[in-house]
């Protein structure tokens, strides 16, 4: 079960309302990797873990913070939009100054929420349950984790620096300061699992089931203009399991045929099969070439 308590977990307390970055902080609350996304990620991660208790006890631990960090954004966003009713921004419209910056305001943020947060990006797009990994697999899933904690930091920086509110500051460096310690604790959990299984996901679907596939396990197939990615570590040395060593391919042939696809059912309308139906499109294509 959850216990609510009534204080945030750290204070909010803005310097003044500001409408338009009420909107522009709805990004690390409802979107991609705002929030509410590591929140129910955590949440639904440790709710259908299995195996060690430690971690579905680390999940819940997290995700149930994250409730906290939802929560402490819906109070930043509505302090940040006091006094932003119809009225005054009618009045406020007559300053060129307040109305530019009111003029950035989420409209949903009077007409749908009544001056608070709202599950949805800077842009109004509603949050979406897809944007969370929940695969079962302890290893494939922290990583996860890792990746949504650094997009999210990194949202969150850039934020800082939008805004000279020292109230709404505050705020963001505590936000930033757990984020560190999240990707820590990430960084921790993922190594401690590589220690145990190994670094490829799945780690019991290993080379030798992969069977004739087994060499381009560690080939670099350089398919783009240029040969600088042969620099990196990825190209040449050592895989990090000790696999074996990278092979870099500078000019990597087809190894399969051209696809042949059969002309398909008459009730499909493809019209391919119409009269001259083919040889309309060939000599199209045929033109078309000609004329670059």
């Amino acid at each position: 079960m959850f216990r609510h308590q009534k204080e945030l977990q750290f204070e909010v307390n803005v310097d003044r309302p500001d409408p338009q970055l009420a909107r522009q902080i709805q990004e690390v609350l409802g979107g991609q990797f705002g929030e509410m996304t590591v929140m129910m990620q955590y949440l639904f991660q440790g709710f259908n873990c299995r195996g060690e208790e430690k971690y579905k006890d680390m999940l819940m631990d997290i995700g149930t913070e994250e409730i906290g960090h939802v929560e402490m954004l819906c109070a930043l966003i509505s302090q940040l939009l006091d006094g932003a009713s119809p009225d005054d921004q009618a009045e406020a419209a007559k300053d060129p100054a307040t109305a530019a910056i009111l003029g950035g305001m989420n409209p949903q943020h009077l007409i749908v929420s009544g001056l608070g947060g709202l599950p949805t990006n800077s842009n109004g797009v509603p949050w979406n349950g897809s944007y969370i990994v929940a695969s079962g697999n302890l290893l494939a899933d922290m990583r996860s984790n890792l990746h949504a904690e650094t997009q999210g930091r990194l949202q969150v920086a850039r934020l800082y620096h939008m805004t000279k509110d020292e109230g709404v500051r505050k705020v963001f460096r505590k936000m930033l300061a757990r984020d560190r310690y999240h990707q820590y604790q990430w960084m921790a959990a993922i190594d401690e699992l590589e220690q145990k299984n190994g670094v490829i996901v799945p780690a019991t679907f290993t080379a030798k089931d992969e069977l004739e596939a087994e060499p381009h396990g560690l080939e670099f197939w350089d398919l783009s203009e240029g040969n600088e990615s042969s620099q990196g570590k990825w190209a040449t040395g050592n895989a990090p399991d000790g696999a074996g060593d990278f092979v870099y391919l500078s000019d990597p042939a087809p190894q399969g045929q051209k696809p042949v696809m059969e002309i398909p059912d008459k009730s499909l309308y493809h019209d391919l099969d119409a009269p001259g139906g083919v040889e309309k499109v060939v000599k199209k294509v045929a033109d078309q070439i000609k004329r670059k």
